[in-house]
């Protein structure tokens, strides 16, 4: 075979190569077109209100603005740089900019993930490959929100932290408190970062005290790592993190979030597995297979083995976070790099130009034949947000305050910011006793009656499908003033 031919065949390798690649991006691309969750998620509108009112303010909150029932209440916008980033994409091209944002977040999560996996293994499909198993079974289960950041991030964290143990370079490690600097500031699971550094600082400890007291076991992998620098860059981490308009304050939303019980109640993201779809078991078969692969190797590391048990432990426990596991049990799959000889080249920063082009010109493509278009995206919300309700209160006033379903506080929150809500997403804000109070009501669990913001509520906007809906019109207390196919209002007499 001449020097042409090898010439021409590593070219067309390449392309393939590189066609993949582009047609992972546009997959998970035309998905978002499809789906367009980043403009049917619950929360994605109290977040952009929040980041308007950032915007507008050249301030950050610290107490529950646009609620009527804990406006007083202690609260802090934790994923503000999110809100600041959607708010800048609403204002400058509207609900199109506002789902392109989510869009381009979910891309660059699954960008993240093969970069992560493509430069453990050093293996160009066995990355594309485990990308994609990995991505199914998590990607597309929640809406773009802060938690993506997060998704990114830890893929950056995780990568780092593997290949300074793999190679004893320390010094990858530095990078960290950086990391967490912009991370801290965009959302609240940063702290699943901080436990996988702390737990590589620990192990290494206890690793070295084993070693020096004769105790190391001959089956785990022996430390390579120092470990006094670890802990430097764990307590830069940790400063990093107190870098923000909250500092340190920001760890109180994590102890709220810790006690509250009712959220893993009610919303089925933060339940346990059901395996009632195909990703659950997608991502069982990932954690079974990473565990396989910890416990084929010569020695067992007892790093990977117990951020396993931990990812598992979250993930199992509440739904949204399958990613945390799913993409721990990718790395650790992949954390077995190919030989010098059978290493591909990385993706250089040209090539990257060309992948990003022609995903480019294919997903305007996509878009055009999924209505991922203002006029479509503005039907879709309609049809699942109480938009006709809303303008008909804007043209025809009515005296507040206002009482709303629990599903559309957030979008109530933006969309009719005059009526503060009664409750809306942010748990940390409201706490247990209150949804509670405000889920029962609507459940007709308890008398209507005895709900004291019901009983004082001059305006009422509830989903059709919640049984209060059905009731309160029969209360001789209120009127039904308009009603369509999804939502019913309700003034007091």
């Amino acid at each position: 075979m001449s020097v042409k031919e090898d010439l021409l065949g590593m070219l067309k390798f390449r392309a393939a190569q590189l066609s993949a690649l582009t047609a992972l991006i546009v997959g998970v691309g035309t998905g978002c077109f499809i789906t367009k969750l980043s403009v049917l998620d619950l929360d994605v509108w109290w977040h952009l209100a929040v980041g308007n009112w950032i915007l507008q303010h050249c301030s950050f909150p610290h107490s529950g603005i646009f609620s009527r029932t804990a406006a007083d209440r202690p609260w802090m916008a934790y994923s503000w740089g999110y809100e600041v980033l959607l708010a800048r994409s609403y204002g400058w091209f509207g609900f199109i900019g506002m789902a392109l944002f989510g869009t381009v977040l979910t891309i660059a999560v699954a960008l993240a993930v093969f970069w992560m996996l493509h430069r453990l293994s050093r293996r160009f499909w066995v990355a594309l490959l485990l990308s994609v198993v990995a991505l199914s079974a998590f990607l597309f289960n929640i809406m773009p929100r802060p938690v993506f950041f997060s998704m990114l991030l830890y893929a950056v964290t995780l990568t780092l932290i593997l290949e300074a143990r793999r190679t004893g370079r320390v010094q990858l490690l530095y990078w960290l408190p950086l990391v967490f600097l912009p991370w801290a500031n965009l959302h609240i699971q940063f702290v699943y970062g901080l436990i996988t550094i702390g737990l590589l600082a620990g192990i290494n400890l206890l690793q070295r005290m084993a070693e020096r007291f004769r105790l190391h076991s001959k089956f785990l992998t022996a430390p390579t790592l120092p470990v006094a620098p670890l802990f430097v860059i764990l307590a830069g981490c940790l400063i990093a993190t107190c870098i923000g308009p909250y500092s340190f304050h920001v760890y109180r939303v994590l102890f709220g979030y810790s006690n509250s019980k009712i959220f893993y109640s009610m919303i089925s993201e933060l339940q346990s597995l059901s395996f009632e779809g195909v990703s659950h078991f997608v991502e069982l078969l990932l954690a079974a297979g990473a565990f396989f692969a910890i416990g084929r190797a010569k020695k067992i590391d007892p790093f990977k083995l117990t951020l396993m048990a931990i990812a598992s432990v979250f993930a199992f426990r509440a739904t949204r976070d399958a990613w945390f596991l799913c993409i721990t049990s990718a790395a650790v799959i992949a954390d077995f790099p190919a030989p010098e000889e059978e290493r591909g080249h990385p993706v250089t920063l040209p090539e990257w130009g060309v992948v990003a082009l022609a995903s480019f010109l294919l997903l305007l493509l996509a878009a055009r034949n999924t209505e991922f278009d203002s006029r479509g995206l503005n039907e879709l919300i309609s049809g699942q947000f109480p938009v006709d309700a809303a303008n008909f209160v804007r043209k025809n006033p009515v005296r507040g305050p206002l009482y709303n379903s629990f599903d559309w506080g957030g979008f109530l929150v933006f969309y009719m910011p005059q009526y503060p809500v009664v409750v809306d997403g942010r748990g940390d804000l409201y706490g247990d006793e209150l949804v509670g109070k405000i889920y029962d009501t609507e459940s007709v669990n308890t008398a209507p009656s005895d709900d004291p913001y019901l009983n004082e509520a001059g305006l009422v906007i509830l989903k059709n499908s919640v049984p209060l809906s059905k009731l309160l019109p029969t209360d001789p207390r209120y009127r039904v003033i308009y009603r369509d196919s999804i939502a019913t209002v309700l003034a007091r007499n």
